[in-house]
C-alpha cells in the first residue's frame, strides 16, 4: 500500500481561545491533485498554515511521506519537498521578475535552468523579465509566484486560492498550469473557492465548513453533488 504524501489526522488549531480547526482528517495520495473547498472563514487557509509549519496546532498529527512532521519549521518542511504558494501571491515587489526567480537558485538550481523552466510555463513572464514585480498585474504576479514555486522541485505543492481576484482568462491559464504541473508528477493540494474549476482538475475533493470536513469523495462525483452545486 502506497504511503500518502500528506496525511492529516484529527487536527485542531486555534487563535487564542477561538478554535478554528476542529478535528480535521485529510489525505493526499502521491501524484494526485486534491481540492479543498469551502466558504470564507471555513478554516482552509488556517489548515494550510498548520501543514506548512507557519502556525502551531493544538492537537492532532501531520505526516509528510510517512514521516511525523508536527511542529516542524517551515524551512525544514521546504527541504523535505513541501512548497507553498500563499493567498495574495507574495512576490518581492521591488525586485524584477528575473530577480524574483533568481532567488530560487540558492536552492541549488542554476540560473539558466531557473529562467528556462519558468518561461516555459509562463512565456508572458519573459516579456516582463526586467519589470518590477510590484507593477505586474494580479495574474502576472500569480504566474511569477507559481513559476518560482515550481523551481523548488516540490514533492507537495500547496496552492492557496490561486484564482482569487484574477480575470477569467487568467484563471483558465492558472488551472491549465495546475494540470501541467500535475502531469509531471507533482502532488498538489489546491485550496480554492471556485468549486467547479477546482474539481475539474482534481482527483479527489474535500469540503470544509466551520473548521470541519463535511464532505469528501471522488472529484468528478462531487461535481454533481447537490450540496456542492448549492
Amino acid at each position: 500500500m502506497t504511503v500518502p504524501i500528506l496525511e492529516v489526522v484529527d487536527l485542531h488549531a486555534a487563535y487564542g481561545r477561538i478554535e478554528v480547526l476542529r478535528g480535521v482528517d485529510l489525505t493526499v495520495p502521491r501524484g494526485a491533485v486534491v481540492a479543498l473547498l469551502g466558504p470564507n472563514g471555513a478554516g482552509k487557509s488556517t489548515l494550510l498554515k498548520v501543514i506548512s509549519g507557519q502556525m502551531e496546532k493544538t492537537s492532532g498529527d501531520i505526516h509528510l511521506a510517512g514521516v511525523h512532521v508536527s511542529g516542524a519549521k517551515p524551512d525544514d518542511l521546504a527541504r523535505l519537498g513541501l512548497t507553498t504558494v500563499p493567498e495574495g501571491r507574495s512576490v518581492f515587489p521591488n525586485l524584477s521578475v528575473e530577480e524574483n526567480l533568481l532567488l530560487i537558485s540558492y536552492a541549488g538550481v542554476s540560473a539558466d535552468q531557473v529562467y528556462e523552466t519558468a518561461y516555459s510555463y509562463f512565456p508572458k513572464l519573459k516579456q516582463r523579465r526586467f519589470q518590477f514585480a510590484g507593477t505586474l498585474s494580479g495574474g502576472e504576479q500569480q504566474m511569477l509566484a507559481m513559476g518560482r514555486a515550481m523551481l523548488s522541485r516540490p514533492k507537495l505543492l500547496l496552492l492557496d486560492e490561486p484564482s482569487m481576484g484574477l480575470a477569467p482568462l487568467m484563471v483558465q491559464k492558472v488551472f491549465e498550469t495546475v494540470l501541467a504541473v500535475s502531469g509531471e508528477g507533482v502532488t498538489i493540494l489546491l485550496i480554492e473557492q471556485n468549486a467547479k474549476l477546482a474539481l475539474e482538475v482534481s482527483h479527489r475533493g474535500y469540503v470544509m465548513e466551520s473548521g470541519e470536513i463535511t464532505l469528501a469523495g471522488d472529484a468528478k462525483a462531487l461535481l454533481h453533488d447537490p450540496k456542492i452545486r448549492a
